[in-house]
Formats: C-alpha cells, sequence, structure tokens
C-alpha cells in the first residue's frame, strides 16, 4: 500500500511541474491565434504616449481579426530585449538613432516598420524660465546612453549652451564638447529617473514621454527641438515577421487619418504625427 502510494504521489508531482513548465512557456509566447482565428499581437510600449496611443487602436484592430495585447514599460532597454528574445511582436517607443544603437551594442536586428510620430526633447527646469537665468557652473542633467544623450547635447549646442565637434554627429558625447562658456556640469543618468531630479539640477534634458507621464507642461521647456530633428518615433520588430499580415495592419491603423487626429487632439502639439 505504501509503495502504491508514493508511487502515486510522483505522478501527480510530475503533472505539477510539467502543468507549471506549460504555463510559463505560454506567458512568453508572443504572437498567437484564438478560437476564431484572430491574431494576437504582443507589442511592448512606454506608457505615454506610445500605449495611449495603441490602446486607441484596439477597438478598430480587433474587426480586422488583431488583437492587440500592449506591454508597458518604465525604461528603454527591456522592449528590444524582450522583442528580439521573441517575447513581444513589436514595440513602439523608440526613434531610429536609438533603435540602430541598441543593435549595434547588443548584436540585435532589429527592424523599422512605419514612422509614427515626433516628440520634441526639451530643457526643463524648476528653477529658471530661460537659458539666460542659468548661472555660472549650472548642473545639467542628460540621458545616459548614446543616442538620448547626444540629443540632448546637440539641442544644448543649437542654443548657443556649448559647442560641440560636429552638430550633426548623433553620437556625440561630453568628450565632444569644444567650448562651454558657463563650465556647465554634465550628470548622466536613467533617462525614466529624469523627472525625479528637477529639484536636484538646475536643468534636465528630458525625453518628451517621461514629460507627459509626469504631467509637466510641454510648454514650460527653456529649449525645445524643432521640426527638423531626426527623431521620429517608429514602430520595431524583428526581421522574421516585418512582413506579416498582423504587422502591417498594426502599421497601416498608426498612420491612419483616426490616429492622427487621436494624437493632434489628445496631445496638442506636444507629440506631433510623422505621417
Amino acid at each position: 500500500m505504501k509503495k502504491w502510494l508514493l508511487a502515486l504521489v510522483s505522478i501527480m508531482l510530475v503533472a505539477v511541474v510539467a502543468a507549471c513548465g506549460n504555463k510559463a512557456d505560454n506567458s512568453n509566447a508572443a504572437s498567437g491565434t484564438d478560437s476564431n482565428g484572430a491574431v494576437t499581437l504582443r507589442v511592448g510600449a512606454t506608457a505615454v504616449p506610445h500605449a495611449e496611443i495603441l490602446n486607441h487602436l484596439k477597438p478598430e484592430l480587433a474587426k480586422e481579426g488583431v488583437n492587440l495585447d500592449v506591454v508597458e514599460f518604465t525604461d528603454y532597454i527591456q522592449p528590444n530585449v524582450q522583442l528580439n528574445d521573441k517575447k513581444l511582436d513589436a514595440n513602439y517607443f523608440q526613434t531610429k538613432p536609438y533603435l540602430d544603437e541598441q543593435n549595434k551594442s547588443r548584436g540585435m536586428n532589429l527592424v523599422t516598420v512605419q514612422a509614427v510620430h515626433i516628440e520634441p526633447f526639451g530643457g526643463y527646469s524648476k528653477k529658471y524660465t530661460s537659458i539666460d537665468q542659468l548661472p555660472e557652473g549650472a548642473t545639467i542633467a542628460i540621458p545616459n546612453e548614446v543616442s538620448n544623450g547626444a540629443r540632448a547635447l546637440i539641442l544644448l549646442a543649437n542654443n548657443g549652451l556649448i559647442e560641440l565637434k560636429d552638430k550633426t554627429n548623433i553620437t556625440s558625447t561630453t568628450k565632444d564638447i569644444t567650448s562651454n562658456p558657463k563650465n556647465l556640469q554634465f550628470k548622466e543618468m536613467d533617462a525614466a529617473m529624469l523627472t525625479r531630479q528637477l529639484d536636484q539640477v538646475d536643468m534636465a534634458m528630458i525625453n518628451m514621454n517621461y514629460v507627459l507621464e509626469a504631467k509637466i507642461d510641454p510648454k514650460s521647456a527653456l529649449i525645445v527641438e524643432d521640426s527638423s530633428a531626426p527623431y521620429a518615433n517608429y514602430l520595431v520588430t524583428r526581421e522574421d515577421n516585418k512582413d506579416s499580415e498582423a504587422i502591417q495592419k498594426l502599421a497601416k491603423a498608426l498612420t491612419s487619418a483616426d490616429t492622427k487626429k487621436f494624437i493632434e487632439e489628445q496631445y496638442k502639439g506636444a507629440v506631433i504625427p510623422a505621417f
């Protein structure tokens, strides 16, 4: 009897472990098809405005047989890592210069599908209302990765605060500063942390999605990019699924007249359609 009970318990444990393993595998699966034949696309995005725009598209895409599963991230690293690992089908949060740098530094081969919108990058301060008020030795916080760090430096150079070897070099670093009349001090940190540092620095160079998420008035920027900046935000995916019907339906929905209207009405110039 004891042997029989032990055998039964062993069988039950194996079944439980197997079930748990299958559950974990399914949770990592990206796309799939439901019983009605609808395809699910798992898309990574930062909360504002990307996830808001994607969620706006859900009802229309559902009519076309595409169920959108929007996965929100607070950082710029994991959406690409998880897409590369096939835990996502696509992501929507980044510029092409940032994607190019990440592909190079992380050995990935993610590709752009469609430019969707532009978020003007700006310098914000709780202490000053004009760059002319910035004191000698002012501390300027900038993103700590190449693409957005260079973007910050180019914006500062375009507004006469520093000079760079080449203002068109989208991989410029602080080592490329050739003139710094006010002896500005640069504090490099994760882009998601910059809004929380406004009390600690004289000015912070912040991506618009974090400005909107922190409910900072975009019009309060001391300096801001103009429309000539090459920083559209793209729908991004992998080479193996970029031409899939579901991805192309998503790209079309992101650049529809309805999406354009939603962006213009929702963000009132803080986010600009790129199509």
